[in-house]
């Protein structure tokens, strides 16, 4: 083969990477759009992300918190709302395995694999809007926070970075979402995933210090992802920190970034391939 030959070749697969570059973008925005246009749709939705947090708030800060003790000198709005907000982002990888599931089960997936589409679309997809959910979940959820008191004492540049590791945390999870949603036979099994969404958020720094859990399940709560992102964001809000002085718990920051990013190393892939093989 003549070096021209070789550079026609490799000028052809240079355009054939991009082609499918933007036919996977492509694709990937269309689901996006899909499932925003279905959000306007179903006010039922909106106005349970609105009402989800000032139930939460209520319960969780004025009903279960009045017996909260975190510190002395401590209001426990401080330590509490930091953890809400990480909490929020960590239980909403139900409602994506809830969504993929009525998708299945409406036979709209296996349409979409029918259709000359990116394989990966259906799956980004999903996951760019709901990020987008969560943007609203957490923009709700704030307001509330500032309603009743809370404040962030961190930079501007803290502040959002903040946000940011909190939208980490809920993007790394809706891949567990999408590959749960994919492996549950119905509706019902799938709402079953409550079990597993329960203790994950509770069982963390989210409304108590592990110091103050006994030592065996402490240790559990220091390692959960949630804990991790819980205690970065208290610290680059400058709100009240857990006192255990482990290193998990001094380095919270680098394992908000580090915990997100390897649930979606491991469970991003799995999800693209049980959804490229459903029908194996």
């Amino acid at each position: 083969m003549s070096a021209v030959q070789i550079a026609e070749q490799q000028s052809a697969e240079r355009q054939g990477e991009g082609r499918r570059l933007y036919w996977a973008v492509a694709d990937c925005w269309t689901i996006v759009r899909r499932d925003l246009t279905h959000l306007v749709k179903q006010p039922s939705i909106i106005a349970w992300q609105l009402g989800f947090p000032i139930v939460s708030v209520l319960l969780f800060v004025y009903v279960f918190g009045s017996g909260m003790d975190v510190g002395k000198g401590v209001d426990y709005k401080d330590y509490a709302m930091p953890g809400m907000f990480a909490m929020t982002m960590a239980f909403g990888f139900m409602n994506t395995a809830m969504a993929v599931v009525v998708d299945k089960e409406r036979g709209v997936t296996d349409r979409f694999r029918s259709m000359p589409m990116a394989p990966s679309a259906v799956v980004t997809g999903r996951g760019v809007s709901d990020v987008l959910h969560a943007a609203l979940d957490l923009a709700v959820m704030a307001a509330i926070a500032l309603i009743i008191g809370w404040r962030s004492d961190g930079s501007l540049l803290n502040t959002l970075w903040a946000f940011v590791l909190l939208l980490l945390l809920r993007f790394a999870l809706i891949w567990i979402g999408v590959l749960l949603g994919l492996l549950a036979k119905n509706q019902e099994s799938a709402g079953n995933l409550f079990a597993v969404a329960f203790p994950f958020g509770m069982v963390s720094s989210v409304f108590t210090p592990p110091s103050a859990m006994p030592d065996w399940l402490g240790t559990v709560a220091m390692w959960n992802p949630v804990s991790a992102t819980a205690n970065a964001v208290r610290e680059l809000y400058g709100n009240p920190l857990p006192t255990g002085g482990s290193w998990i718990e001094e380095h919270s920051v680098l394992m908000a970034v580090v915990w997100p990013l390897a649930l979606t190393a491991l469970f991003l892939p799995l999800a693209v391939r049980r959804f490229q093989n459903l029908s194996r």
